[in-house]
């Protein structure tokens, strides 16, 4: 079965796109890599979403022409996933770009993601799964992170205990171990802060490859004051994203100190901030390995920071290691909940969501007739029977 994967993460700075073809060998899953593509969206899309998010006020009609035009972005990364595929496929999961994430003390209310899947359908004819997070907090779940089912696949619990890392806008970890349920949950800010900062600093989306934070100095009264956040001391299951580390939460923190603080600096005390939380939930799991993946990668400031303060209890690597391109796994990993979805497996991993029951996830937006079942003449009129 070959799926087309879509990825738009925290960042919203693009789409990553894959192909995979899933072939079951008994209880074994085979993923083969088809390829996969990054399709930035331009700035004034950046723009729009930006203006949509938390805590910004926003209007219907805002969501609505949002909603359309990211539609029409996912046709066009899902058509070129296809061509990825060979020109063939069976099924698009399109995950949508979240836009909000409804969490009250500790619970998540509810979840939306935009992203017209009927526009994706239309454009490649095949079936479109969507919407793949509310089955989940429907069961009492936190609906993030679902990436813990391809995780928990992919790494090999007898191993030791292990970790997988996604560095995005928001970073969440996955821990397998021997004997142990599968636990994942979101750690805090990884990119989310930072990027901020570079917009409100450097009038830049991004610092690139961390230069400007290996060129400051980590303020440590701004540092005291983020790892203050509540919420890095709630336990899992927990959820998290740019409803809480936004552009004016930074301001808060900053505004708090009472003196200005320079550019690289507040970079590289954001880039601490994002290793030490990273780095003290890998110790508290005390794993020995950790399997990274996600935009900070790309970060070699970030990096090393992390292999720094992991250096002598646990090993840092990235995905690639395994065969899964580090900038691509998120979406080859809503490609699996794709293949499971259709065989009407469930997703998401009740242990890292705290939902009560393990849920099938997603809605299917068909393309056309359903091939379930042979298909009936076309009805010219309607007879109620009393």
């Amino acid at each position: 079965m070959r799926i087309v994967g879509l990825m738009s993460g925290t960042s919203y700075d693009g789409v990553d796109v894959v192909a995979a073809e899933f072939t079951a060998d008994g209880d074994t899953l085979r993923l083969r890599p088809l390829g996969h593509r990054e399709l930035a969206y331009p700035d004034d899309l950046r723009a729009e979403i930006g203006a949509l998010l938390p805590p910004a006020a926003t209007t219907i009609e805002a969501v609505c022409r949002l909603d359309n035009r990211l539609g029409e972005v996912f046709a066009e990364a899902a058509a070129a996933g296809v061509e990825l595929a060979g020109g063939t496929a069976d099924a698009v999961v399109s995950p949508g770009q979240t836009v909000f994430h409804w969490v009250e003390d500790g619970r998540v209310r509810g979840t939306l993601q935009l992203g017209a899947p009927a526009r994706v359908a239309a454009r490649v004819g095949v079936p479109v799964l969507h919407d793949l997070r509310s089955a989940d907090v429907a069961a009492g779940g936190q609906g993030a992170p679902l990436v813990p089912a391809f995780d928990a696949l992919l790494l090999d619990p007898e191993a030791g205990a292990r970790a997988a890392l996604n560095l995005g806008g928001i970073a969440n970890l996955t821990v397998v171990a021997p004997g142990a349920p599968v636990l994942g949950y979101d750690v805090g800010p990884a990119n989310a802060l930072l990027d901020a900062a570079a917009r409100r600093f450097l009038d830049r989306p991004c610092d690139v490859d961390g230069a400007r934070a290996a060129a400051g100095r980590v303020h440590v009264a701004l540092l005291a004051r983020l790892l203050a956040e509540p919420y890095y001391a709630a336990p899992p299951p927990k959820s998290t994203g740019k409803e809480l580390f936004h552009g004016g939460y930074l301001d808060a923190a900053l505004s708090g100190l009472g003196e200005p603080v320079a550019a690289d600096d507040v970079l590289a005390t954001l880039t601490e901030l994002t290793a030490r939380t990273v780095a003290g939930a890998c110790d508290r799991h005390r794993v020995t390995e950790v399997v990274a993946a996600g935009g900070g990668v790309r970060n070699p400031t970030l990096r090393a920071r992390l292999a720094a303060l992991g250096a002598g209890r646990w090993r840092l690597r990235t995905t690639d290691e395994l065969g899964v391109p580090a900038q691509a796994k998120e979406a080859y990993a809503f490609a699996l909940l794709g293949w499971l979805s259709w065989h009407g497996l469930p997703g998401a991993v009740p242990s890292v969501t705290g939902a009560s029951r393990a849920a099938v996830l997603g809605s299917w937006t068909p393309a056309g007739p359903s091939v379930a079942a042979p298909r009936p003449p076309a009805p010219r009129r309607l007879v109620v029977d009393a």
